[in-house]
């Protein structure tokens, strides 16, 4: 009978704690800097972008659809959607 401990499952449990954390790390790197599991953004088309409805900012509130920007001269259009 030997009063020593057995040190070879402590030894076996902090490999598997060490590798899954190194795991971990390295999936959580790919995961941030890399968008390969993010579904792929969709264009809009021109007649979509003419029938969005836009507010002003500030005191004098107005409403008008987008293809008013761009009727008698052209227009930079970046469209953002916010999630949620």
């Amino acid at each position: 009978m030997s009063f020593l401990p057995n040190f070879e499952a402590f030894t076996m449990g902090m490999w598997s704690i060490g590798l899954g954390a190194i795991g971990a790390a390295v999936t959580g790197i790919v995961l941030a800097n890399t968008d390969l599991f993010l579904s792929k953004p969709e264009k809009a088309t021109l007649e979509f972008l003419e029938e969005i409805e836009l507010k002003t900012l500030g005191s004098e509130q107005r409403t008008f659809k987008a293809g008013e920007l761009w009727k008698k001269n052209g227009a930079v259009i970046m469209a953002v959607r916010r999630p949620g």
